[in-house]
């Protein structure tokens, strides 16, 4: 571990919490199959290990969409630089982000997905920040529940930097990027 960060959550215990995410959205849609749709980037790594450990079939999709570009604070200017090519409609679909902060990403996706009437819809996030929410958004599955910390690895980013640690760390406010 570098000096600039500190972990919150090691490679096991985010390993185990994926694996219990993938038997609740494997239990709830038994005898389905799901849409997922990963939220580009820093959903990558979170979604590839949650895809793989459903067990029900699954069809892949992506997504980009940010609110933070290379800042540690959301913009709320949400910007979809690359949108899904699956026709939703009818379908069970699943909208996997790593954070849930503030809400403002996701209830635009939400909206944005509900008006293509999917049979059903439902948010998944490793971590949520609720005292950071501005929006309400229904998350159905969610996987730790944080207080307002800027987060790097498993995905997450400052400034692209730090998606590759295999775990999710903190980052100290004082370093210097």
């Amino acid at each position: 571990m570098e000096a600039s960060h500190r972990i919150l959550f090691n490679e096991q215990k985010i390993e185990q919490r994926v694996t219990a995410l993938a038997q609740d959205i494997s239990r709830d849609y038994a005898g389905k199959e799901v849409v997922a749709v990963c939220i580009l980037k820093g959903a990558l790594v979170f979604f590839a290990d949650l895809v793989r450990s459903i067990t029900v079939p699954v069809s892949v999709d992506l997504i980009q969409a940010s609110s933070y570009g290379s800042d540690t604070v959301s913009s709320r200017n949400l910007i979809i630089t690359r949108d899904i090519t699956t026709d939703i409609r009818g379908k069970h679909v699943l909208l996997i982000d790593t954070i849930i902060d503030t809400g403002e990403t996701m209830a635009c996706l939400y909206k944005r997905f509900s008006e293509q009437c999917p049979a059903s819809l439902a948010v998944v996030g490793l971590l949520d920040k609720k005292n950071r929410r501005t929006v309400e958004i229904p998350v159905t599955y969610k996987g730790f529940e944080i207080p307002d910390l800027f987060v790097v690895g498993y995905g997450m980013d400052y400034g692209e930097k730090y998606r590759n640690l295999p775990y999710i760390a903190v980052l100290n406010s004082s370093y210097d990027v």
